[in-house]
């Protein structure tokens, strides 16, 4: 019996420990195209495959293309986010080339709690 609820804490500290590392937030700042974050900032290409440690990851393989929609800045400036089709989330900014620039200037504001969940089918996940 001691057992099986020692397997059972194991278990829950893991999932715990699993959730928190997945809502973390990844930087206080981002840069984006206008105040809002909707403006595509640029149009990339992958220069290599790219898999995602969580589900707030985009993945994709070389050549495929990638509109930016924001970059983080400050604390986390290796990451980018942007979409491929239906899927969106955070790349390394160094596995991507830049191909056009869509805006003048970047605005730098402050993230939300919500950019750091994970979106599945038009809703947020919550682990």
């Amino acid at each position: 019996m001691s057992r099986i609820l020692d397997q059972r804490i194991l278990l829950l500290v893991i999932s715990f420990s699993a959730s928190v590392q997945s809502t973390k937030v990844l930087s206080e700042w981002k840069k984006c195209g206008d105040p809002e974050c909707e403006k595509a900032m640029s149009r990339v290409q992958a220069t290599t495959d790219y898999l995602g440690p969580d589900c707030r990851y985009l993945n994709f393989t070389t050549g495929e293309e990638i509109i930016v929609y924001s970059k983080l800045s400050r604390e986390n400036e290796n990451l980018w986010t942007g979409s491929k089709g239906k899927d969106f989330g955070y790349f390394p900014r160094d596995a991507v080339k830049v191909e056009e620039v869509l805006i003048g200037e970047e605005v730098e504001v402050l993230t939300k709690e919500t950019d750091f969940l994970c979106l599945h089918e038009d809703k947020y996940t919550f682990e």
